[in-house]
């Protein structure tokens, strides 16, 4: 039997966007399940019945949290629960308080800041609780890791620690940074709504600011099966996608060029631009191709009007991809080397004529 590999984007439908993924490979006859992200709560039983369904099992050899928001993070504690689980693979901030405390001006103490740094990101501390109670293995995901047939691209262990102190769930600026950075978003989305403006083939615009601490924190891997190449972005912005394209030579991954990339937090402009995606993808065509040969996923709810933005689908039609978004959708599955009975084709999505300026 030859190589092959399925993935299936699953639809996350709320009235936000989440990501949940399953996969199942083979190589050289051995079969393995991969989980990556699980959604918010009710996910995490689609996911069971999705694997039991079409993957024929209820044993998952390994469950990536690429990070800590609650719309990958939550729907994995039903798969711990429901499904035995090899490796639970995420990494944990109040592991390296050691390491950390010294950067925190108001802390003395090594276990108060790791009770605190559990407290902040406590989705992933109670999926750790959980793992232990079920006897499960916690390891940490940081570049050059291997899972399975994947390879950790991002985060390094350095960046990520930075990332911590950088970001505004971080103990000394929790308190007083929430309600700002909730006010900033919904200025940005208000931004959004009122200005799309016309624009040629080819022309692209993305924000000079990029995404937040905790989405650049998010797990990049890469798996190279039966000729096929993936990457898992999770939200990663545009440092963490720079940082994994410096290492994918070092993985064995030649740029630009991928077969199916995953489309960062759902489609959002601040994740990518152009010249993170000419590096990436390649740089854009003339015009869009008759005939497309790698696939842009993006997972985002049909409810959620802010994802993907047109920007971002303008962008990976420029470099002759087949986008497809989870809207509404079950789930979206794509294989090579293996075919399942019952899927149809999904349409090119269509050309965006305007995008957000």
């Amino acid at each position: 039997m030859e190589d092959c590999i399925e993935l299936d984007f699953l639809g996350v439908e709320t009235d936000r966007s989440g990501d949940a993924i399953a996969i199942r490979y083979s190589i050289n006859g051995k079969t393995s399940v991969h989980v990556v992200d699980g959604g918010y709560i009710d996910t995490g039983t689609k996911i069971v019945e999705h694997i039991k369904k079409h993957y024929n099992t209820t044993h998952i050899d390994h469950v990536v949290l690429t990070h800590s928001d609650q719309d990958h993070a939550n729907g994995l504690r039903t798969v711990l629960e429901q499904c035995t689980v090899g490796t639970l693979w995420m990494n944990r901030p109040w592991l390296y308080a050691d390491e950390l405390i010294d950067r925190f001006e108001s802390y003395n103490s090594v276990d108060a800041l790791r009770k605190k740094l559990r407290n902040i990101y406590s989705a992933p501390a109670a999926l750790e609780d959980l793992a232990n109670e079920r006897g499960i293995p916690v390891a940490t995901a940081f570049q050059g890791t291997g899972i399975g047939a994947f390879r950790v691209l991002a985060p390094t262990k350095s960046r990520y620690l930075d990332l911590i102190l950088e970001s505004n769930k971080t103990p000394e600026a929790a308190e007083e940074s929430y309600m700002g950075q909730a006010m900033e978003g919904i200025a940005k989305v208000a931004k959004t709504v009122v200005a799309l403006a016309k624009a040629v083939w080819g022309h692209e615009y993305f924000p000079a600011e990029g995404t937040s601490s905790e989405n650049e924190m998010s797990v990049v891997q890469y798996a190279l099966v039966n000729n096929r190449s993936v990457v898992l972005t999770g939200d990663v912005g545009r440092d963490g996608l720079n940082e994994a394209a410096d290492y994918a030579p070092v993985a064995g991954l030649t740029l630009p060029g991928v077969w199916v990339f995953q489309v960062p937090h759902h489609g959002g402009r601040h994740n990518v631009n152009t010249e993170v995606l000419d590096r990436w993808l390649d740089k854009r065509m003339s015009n869009q191709p008759e005939k497309t040969t790698w696939n842009a996923i993006c997972s985002s709810a049909k409810k959620d009007v802010h994802h993907p933005k047109k920007s971002v689908i303008r962008a990976m039609l420029h470099r002759g991809a087949h986008f497809s978004a989870t809207e509404g959708r079950t789930f979206i599955h794509i294989g090579s080397g293996i075919k399942r009975d019952g899927t149809t084709p999904i349409p090119q999505t269509p050309y965006p004529e305007e995008q957000e300026e």
